[in-house]
């Protein structure tokens, strides 16, 4: 495995990390605590020391599977990452609230789903600018970070080219960027990730095998679950990143290269790029994401020296 610093943190974070929206039950399977234990086990034998998970997957569900875990193991040896502004409700079905006294429940119910005393990155998630634009909100997240409570504050974007936020990152102390980042879109490229690099920001690229499309198993026409959220996906779209896909196999992935291996290393080749956050569904899926880093020589600018 290898490691870079999150922006201007102390965080020495793998660059490649354990996505668990999974855990929240809207990717087609239910998850057991054991079967979370063996997914974040293999992560921890290969290196991997980044979580990131979000009060709404589940009602703070991924987040106590991955509270029990952590109660059994070091905590210190992990960087835990999650989100707030939103409450679940049910599957696929949330409401927003970005107001300080609720951000500050959230916290406290995230630090109890998580067992723990401390959360390393706590991120914005995806809200609307004129909720983001609120001074109190983060007068409020810097006294819990002067708590001890949060280690460092982020936004997670919900545009992959939302340069408003990204832009006021500094001034409200946010030191990462949270974005949808991959070979099917790279919107990012053009506003965001610039920015991200004139202020020292870490980036953590979401999705970076669009949704599963990149791993390179699906073909156009492929079918989902209702409790999987990608059958919410629009078909016609659905159909042009697969043909898209296929196209990038033939021409772009070198031949007998796993296609999830190649598209993971694509997007920690740009330089911003700090780390992918990619899910996976068993610990086979956490060695094959893992997989990605034997294509990365680490010269990149974030690149942890020791």
């Amino acid at each position: 495995m290898k490691y870079r610093r999150l922006g201007k943190t102390d965080l020495k974070v793998s660059i490649v990390g354990v996505g668990t929206w999974q855990f929240g039950g809207e990717w087609g399977l239910t998850y057991t605590q054991a079967e979370a234990d063996a997914i974040l086990d293999q992560a921890a034998e290969l290196g991997i020391n980044l979580i990131d998970t979000a009060e709404c997957y589940g009602d703070h569900l991924s987040e106590s599977l991955i509270g029990n875990y952590l109660s059994r193991r070091n905590r210190e040896n992990w960087i835990v990452a999650t989100k707030f502004g939103h409450h679940f409700h049910d599957l696929f079905t949330r409401t927003d609230d970005f107001s300080s006294e609720d951000v500050v429940k959230q916290l406290d119910d995230s630090l109890k789903a998580l067992q723990t005393d401390y959360i390393d990155l706590y991120q914005f998630h995806s809200g609307p600018d004129h909720l983001f634009d609120n001074d109190d909100l983060w007068t409020t997240l810097d006294k819990q970070v002067q708590s001890g409570k949060i280690r460092h504050l982020g936004t997670s974007i919900g545009s992959n080219a939302n340069i408003h936020q990204t832009e006021a990152s500094s001034k409200v102390n946010s030191k990462a960027i949270q974005v949808v980042y991959n070979r099917l879109d790279r919107a990012p490229e053009e506003l965001v990730f610039p920015s991200c690099v004139n202020q020292d920001l870490g980036v953590l690229a979401r999705v970076p095998l669009a949704s599963g499309y990149l791993s390179g198993k699906y073909k156009p026409g492929a079918v989902f679950s209702n409790t999987d959220v990608r059958h919410r996906h629009d078909a016609e779209s659905v159909k042009q990143k697969l043909e898209d896909v296929q196209r990038m196999q033939k021409e772009e992935v070198p031949e007998g290269m796993d296609m999830a291996k190649w598209a993971l290393a694509w997007c920690l080749k740009h330089d911003a790029v700090t780390t992918v956050i990619p899910g996976c569904k068993n610990p086979e899926q956490v060695i094959a994401n893992a997989s990605a880093t034997e294509l990365i020589s680490d010269n990149h600018p974030q690149a942890w020296k020791a």
